[in-house]
């Protein structure tokens, strides 16, 4: 696979202005005051029999869009004492939380570690809101794609935040570090988090990050989920792609980027057929906050691989994110 769609110095000076939807702030403004005022407290459960001796494994409901309960899990390392810097995962595309022994990295580091579920993508967490208008079968993307109000990542995007919401009122969390993680799609949830969570959040690490620059994505992407909006515009083509567009910037990290306070470690694989550079590159850019991008010259969308995880902890540290030796 060659290199996607720009090459590398092009990327790197690259700066499209991506118009922004009208109403963006108070759209989300909106859309995180009606779920607040619908949600309860967390609820943690331990879980039993988890054959695993160095962590202590919670599952975790909280309320998110519209106050309905999403599931996460909670993982601390063994007789964990004191507050804890806490990461917080979101889920790439078309997956869910998974089981506890997935998820062993950052409780192994010290860290408290909330692992949130995806709504309709995930087995823990059903998604009560799917629009009645056209959508696509093969995804998520084009659900409720004639209206922002409908669109499903409205609904996600309320969910991730409200992770948030949530870790700071669990035990063990140091609420002035907390930090938000994801590939791909989680990726992109924790650039809208970082835009949307203001200093409620001290770091964030997108890696290869979908969900920024749709229209880019929509027309370099060689592979899923771009395509699925490719597909639909193609079999609708009654319908006018820019109401498309307009709908989806609402949930576009770029825009999301440029209203970020935290500091972020990107990650962008140059043979990525997923999520071509440009469009990581465009959050990148736009990204307000102190910022550094870890690129992989001849990686796809798993980008640096086993290599990704230090470079999160080496960032952490650097930031004074690390846990306190024990």
């Amino acid at each position: 696979m060659p290199f996607t769609d720009l090459p590398p110095d092009q990327l790197d000076a690259l700066r499209e202005q991506i118009p922004e939807p009208k109403g963006f702030d108070a759209f989300w403004d909106e859309s995180l005051r009606l779920s607040r005022e619908a949600g309860d407290e967390p609820r943690l459960t331990p879980v039993k029999d988890t054959l695993l001796s160095t962590v202590d494994v919670y599952d975790l409901r909280f309320s998110g869009w519209r106050g309905q309960p999403v599931a996460a899990w909670f993982i601390l390392p063994s007789e964990a004492d004191g507050p804890l810097p806490t990461v917080i995962t979101y889920i790439g595309y078309s997956g869910g939380r998974g089981l506890p022994t997935d998820h062993l990295l950052y409780a192994s580091a010290g860290y408290a570690h909330l692992v949130v579920d995806s709504r309709g993508q995930g087995h823990d967490t059903p998604d009560h809101d799917e629009s009645d208008g056209p959508q696509w079968v093969h995804g998520f993307m084009t659900r409720g794609i004639h209206d922002p109000r409908d669109h499903y990542y409205r609904r996600l995007i309320t969910d991730c935040v409200r992770a948030v919401d949530a870790a700071r009122c669990l035990p063990h969390v140091d609420t002035d570090r907390i930090v938000v993680q994801g590939a791909s799609q989680g990726g992109g949830l924790a650039l809208a988090v970082a835009g949307l969570a203001g200093r409620d959040i001290a770091a964030a690490l997108p890696d290869v990050p979908f969900l920024c620059h749709f229209r880019r994505g929509a027309e370099t992407a060689a592979e899923g989920p771009y395509t699925e909006l490719v597909d639909y515009l193609r079999h609708h083509t009654r319908d006018d792609p820019e109401r498309a567009f307009e709908t989806l910037g609402h949930f576009d990290g770029v825009h999301f980027a440029r209203r970020a306070l935290a500091p972020a470690l990107f990650s962008v694989g140059l043979m990525d057929p997923v999520c071509p550079p440009s469009t990581v590159y465009a959050a990148y850019h736009a990204y307000a906050a102190a910022k550094a991008i870890k690129v992989w010259p001849f990686a796809d969308h798993a980008g640096g691989r086993g290599a990704t995880a230090p470079e999160h902890l080496r960032r952490l540290r650097e930031l004074g994110l690390a846990p306190t030796a024990r």
